[in-house]
């Protein structure tokens, strides 16, 4: 009897990203896309939330990680990770920041950030995060 070669869909992780920096969004998702992910951009919190809330229906659009910066116009980063826990939405999410203050981080955190990047970050630190950040397999009993 010949075998039969079976092909099993790849996983794919969903990665959204937010930063009203044009550039530094880019890079990361340059990165993340050459890296296999695949990734939805957001130009700031509010358009973060707005392109979330059109997958949360839909588990294979549903994003598995989000990376946001904390300062953005319309919504911040930290604001996004509030309203997030308000509407009871969980999911890793990775901050990026600029400032230095330990009670960003502390905040964040506190918020349920599951890291926070610090800029200027490289390629390498960005792909521990998302490692670091991507949900596991269920367990199962």
């Amino acid at each position: 009897m010949p075998h039969r070669a079976s092909f099993k869909e790849p996983v794919r992780t969903i990665v959204m990203v937010a930063d009203d920096d044009d550039e530094l969004r880019g890079l990361v998702v340059e990165t993340l896309r050459s890296d296999g992910y695949t990734v939805v951009e957001a130009r700031d919190g509010a358009e973060l939330l707005s392109l979330l809330s059109d997958t949360l229906d839909d588990p294979r659009a549903r994003p598995d990680i989000i990376i946001t910066d904390v300062l953005m116009p319309k919504l911040s980063g930290l604001g996004v990770l509030a309203e997030l826990r308000r509407a009871r939405v969980s999911m890793p999410v990775v901050m990026m920041t600029g400032f230095a203050p330990a009670s960003v981080a502390a905040v964040a955190k506190r918020l349920g950030a599951v890291g926070v990047l610090r800029k200027p970050f490289d390629a390498d630190t960005l792909r521990a995060a998302v490692q670091s950040a991507k949900p596991g397999p269920i367990p199962t009993s």
